[in-house]
């Protein structure tokens, strides 16, 4: 499917279409390391955000207590993380990413970075300077849906509805 999109304002529907269909391939590209998406995304996240209490995995990964709790343990079992005490308070545990949890997350980077460029070895050199142009504003984006436990001020409506795929018919 090819999509035609202007150079217009932002369309946010057509942009998260794009997105999910291009995750759905990029979550998929690595051939080494196959791994359970689930496991994968807990590793991902000690490796961005560093050691973890099991609370704080439970809430980014939005797996339960105990659903948690088990795939920690099944990763700490492979090698790939360890709990360790936490240094500021006793009782809690923190979970990190061993070395060999850490090649896991690199192996995959590394091998997406190899896939990934066969693709963009297909683009015209129009298309690479825009995807190159619009990194800095994709990262903006990431970086606020890192930082989403802080609300993000509302948008007017207007701008809302000009966004949106079938805008509200006034009556």
């Amino acid at each position: 499917m090819v999509h035609h999109f202007s150079d217009a304002d932002l369309n946010v529907s057509d942009f998260t279409t794009v997105i999910e269909d291009f995750t759905s391939i990029f979550i998929r590209l690595p051939s080494i390391e196959k791994l359970s998406f689930t496991t994968l995304s807990v590793l991902h996240t000690l490796s961005r955000k560093g050691p973890m209490r099991l609370n704080e995995l439970t809430a980014t990964e939005q797996l339960t207590q105990p659903a948690i709790t088990q795939m920690v343990t099944r990763l700490e079992h492979d090698g790939l993380v360890e709990r360790r005490p936490d240094p500021s308070d006793g009782r809690a545990v923190l979970v990190h990413l061993t070395t060999l949890g850490a090649h896991v997350v690199e192996a995959r980077h590394a091998d997406r970075v190899t896939q990934l460029t066969r693709f963009v070895e297909h683009l015209s050199p129009e298309e690479q300077r825009a995807i190159a142009s619009a990194l800095p504003a994709l990262a903006r984006v990431v970086e606020l849906g890192r930082n989403a436990s802080s609300p993000l001020p509302p948008l007017p409506s207007a701008s809302i509805e000009q966004h949106m795929e079938h805008p509200k018919q006034e009556e």
